[in-house]
């Protein structure tokens, strides 16, 4: 199987919109110190110049206006004033012919947050995807972004949520299929700030071939050709990979059991910072 030509941007959560903390800062409506140089701004660079093209897709929200205007407002601070807001919130959105067009026409999608199992239940087995996943796989400039819930439903499988109990218990995490553009991955969101090592753990020991990827908020990472990730944003990225482990009770363990799982390996990854998934190392791809 060739690698996908395009490029993925997955984001931990709350990246920074360019909203200053402060009430006077906010009054006079700056933007915080750190918005030039972060995630949005990659995505922005990333891109090719005036006039490219964003498309935020608001499938994941209940919200789609609001939570599209959030999106256009801080790309228009960066400069960046060809931003749409697609709301495909249901399947009939899918095949609608003014939509799909500019899915052919876009130079990057970005999957907004909230509840992630909306993503692959609106958009499986559809044109729209289809179109989406051609282009990842073809063409160089095409890049598709997601962030928490967008981000989450990238991958072939899926974190679809956990129960609020003892952690490393086997079945507290439940996995269903994603939208399949990234593989062998398995992502988490808001990681470091919601304490989610553990979810991630007993994802990770259910299949032991995918890596785990937690992404801190206002974190994220810029994945090429499925196979090299660089850290960008203002926090931590966490990997854990269960490709070496020794001993996994997951299988025959009971549910509610206690796992046991040997020479599971876990990196940090600060800002700037890149690792190869297929070689497991910290590399300069």
């Amino acid at each position: 199987m060739k690698s996908p030509k395009g490029r993925i941007v997955a984001i931990g959560g709350n990246e920074d919109k360019g909203i200053a903390p402060s009430p006077e800062a906010v009054e006079l409506k700056q933007p915080s110190h750190f918005f030039n140089q972060g995630i949005l701004k990659r995505i922005h660079d990333e891109l090719y110049g005036p006039g490219t093209r964003i498309e935020v897709i608001t499938t994941a929200t209940r919200f789609p206006e609001e939570v599209g205007n959030v999106y256009t407002d801080a790309f228009l601070k960066l400069g960046c004033d060809n931003v749409g807001i697609l709301p495909l919130q249901d399947r009939e959105d899918t095949v609608r012919p003014d939509y799909l067009e500019r899915l052919r026409k876009t130079d990057c999608i970005m999957f907004s947050g909230g509840d992630q199992s909306r993503l692959p239940h609106v958009l499986l087995g559809t044109k729209a995807l289809q179109i989406i996943r051609n282009r990842y796989e073809q063409e160089e400039m095409f890049l598709i972004s997601g962030t928490s819930a967008g981000a989450m439903a990238l991958s072939g499988l899926m974190i679809n949520g956990s129960l609020e109990r003892d952690p490393l218990l086997k079945g507290t995490v439940e996995l269903r299929q994603g939208l399949g553009l990234l593989q062998q991955i398995i992502i988490d969101t808001h990681f470091v700030n919601r304490r989610r090592i553990p979810r991630l753990i007993e994802a990770v020991a259910s299949t032991t071939s995918h890596i785990g990827i937690g992404l801190g908020e206002d974190t994220g990472i810029l994945i090429r050709q499925n196979s090299c990730i660089e850290t960008i944003g203002s926090g931590l990225v966490i990997i854990i990979d269960g490709r070496q482990v020794l001993r996994n009770n997951y299988q025959k363990a009971k549910a509610e059991e206690a796992l046991c799982i040997e020479n599971l390996i876990l990196h940090v990854l600060p800002k700037g910072q890149s690792y190869h998934l297929a070689s497991g190392e910290f590399s300069n791809c």
